[in-house]
């Protein structure tokens, strides 16, 4: 019995050493032979699936890209590394044209996102050996040219329309956002650093701590940054609870005429603001303001009141004149919200005996907080990069003697718009747009974090 068992076992023993390899294991070897071939020179991974077609046009591709692009990728690449290194010299009454570093910074981010690109497209190369390689080792036959084509229409279309829009965005965003942030980190200012006279240096955090640091530029930064969040907040919640009354307001029972009152607080959101903002500039002028005139008309005051020469007025006229702007918005948005609230909730809480005050703090508030708070994070992120109404009403001013190349009202979008316009300094103006960046980019992740219609959505998915 023992030996027939033991044969029995070397019989099955034998037959398990004498089985050929698994598929699985020849598997990987085919894949891999095809993605490393690829990995070595492009096309070569299709060669050996036998898409000839695929293989060649690959080959061709990278062959036309070491002949004819590696020179002006190497050319870019010191440009970007160096920006330069040949002055601009003057001999007699001729110049001499030397580099130019901001084109040479351009050209090396152009050719870097080029690159980049570059690299995804021979990542695909890769991959598409493996895939294919994978295939045929389970019995697929390789697509031919016709049904190549056929498929990448049937089944890539999407891809194909997406192609172009990922061009445009890398070369018309992401190069201007590239070059941006890149500046901060060059001595690319006036009078000294300007080209083509004169070369820009790559300073590393230099600029960003001469911002901090060095007491013009910090005094500057420090006052208009608070102020900045000042106007942010006041401009936002101003124009929300006034949008919020006149929508309370409007919805009431007693009230006659609804859409009239609707159609006329919308006029002032309608104009455009270009506009309107001019018109208010010449209201509140100080010498021949007409709200100036009628005060003095009518006796209430003997001097003219400095609406934008005195900093504080300056400061709560632009938040009134935004108010102005602002809160037809949202009393548009609010009364949607208020009218889509089901009526039963008000009448049940007068039944239990809330009065008015209640049910508004303790139903129409919540509600509308809960469809508006996102609005009101993106509405604090644009009041934070007010341009518009800053600039064309008070210009940044009245002047503040403490503060370098910015006034009294500016904010930080407007003082960069003198820093580069006016004044040619462009390496501090990029710090202040990347901490801008930061700043909004925080606040806005914390919040919408925070925000209740953004938690309940989460926990619905």
């Amino acid at each position: 019995m023992y030996a027939v068992e033991k044969s029995v076992t070397d019989e099955h023993s034998s037959t398990l050493k004498k089985e050929p390899p698994t598929p699985k294991k020849s598997f990987f070897t085919n894949a891999k032979k095809a993605a490393l071939f690829s990995f070595l020179f492009m096309g070569l991974g299709q060669l050996y699936n036998k898409q000839y077609v695929k293989g060649i046009s690959f080959i061709l591709l990278e062959i036309y890209l070491l002949l004819f692009w590696t020179v002006p990728f190497q050319w870019a690449m010191w440009g970007l590394t160096t920006l330069g290194e040949t002055p601009q010299i003057q001999k007699g009454f001729e110049v001499v044209q030397g580099d130019h570093s901001i084109f040479l910074l351009i050209e090396g981010i152009l050719f870097l996102i080029s690159f980049i690109l570059l690299l995804w497209f021979y990542y695909f190369n890769i991959r598409d050996a493996y895939k294919v390689a994978v295939k045929r080792q389970e019995g697929i036959k390789p697509n031919n040219t016709k049904e190549m084509v056929k498929n990448i229409w049937e089944n890539g279309f999407p891809y194909i329309l997406l192609t172009p829009s990922v061009l445009f965005t890398s070369f018309l965003t992401v190069l201007p956002l590239l070059f941006g942030v890149l500046i901060a980190f060059t001595n690319y200012s006036a009078p000294n650093y300007l080209p083509p006279k004169s070369l820009v240096d790559w300073v590393g955090l230099d600029t960003f701590i001469r911002l901090f640091q060095m007491k013009t530029w910090s005094t500057t930064f420090y006052g208009v940054f608070g102020w900045t969040v000042i106007w942010a907040i006041l401009a936002t919640v101003t124009t929300f609870f006034l949008g919020l009354i006149f929508a309370v307001l409007i919805s009431q029972k007693g009230i006659r005429f609804k859409k009239f009152w609707r159609s006329i607080f919308i006029l002032p959101w309608a104009i455009p603001q270009f506009i309107s903002i001019l018109i208010m500039r010449n209201i509140f002028n100080g010498q021949f303001g007409p709200i100036n005139r009628y005060l003095m008309d009518l006796g209430i005051i003997d001097t003219a009141i400095p609406w934008l020469s005195d900093p504080l007025l300056a400061k709560m006229t632009l938040v009134v004149v935004n108010m102005w702007f602002g809160f037809p918005f949202w009393m548009i948005l609010m009364s949607g919200v208020i009218t889509s609230i089901d009526k039963e909730l008000f009448e049940a809480a007068q039944v239990d005996g809330a009065t008015s005050v209640q049910r508004f703090w303790k139903i129409t508030m919540p509600l509308v907080m809960f469809s508006t708070a996102p609005l009101a994070i993106m509405s604090f992120a644009g009041n934070f990069n007010n341009f518009n109404i800053i600039y064309l009403m008070t210009q940044g001013g009245p002047v503040n003697m403490d503060y370098n190349y910015a006034g009294s009202t500016d904010i930080l979008i407007s003082w960069i718009y003198k820093l580069t316009l006016d004044n040619g300094q462009f390496a501090i103006a990029s710090v202040v747009s990347i901490l801008i960046f930061i700043i909004i980019a925080i606040f806005s992740i914390i919040n919408f974090r925070n925000t209740r219609a953004f938690k309940e959505e989460d926990m619905m998915s």
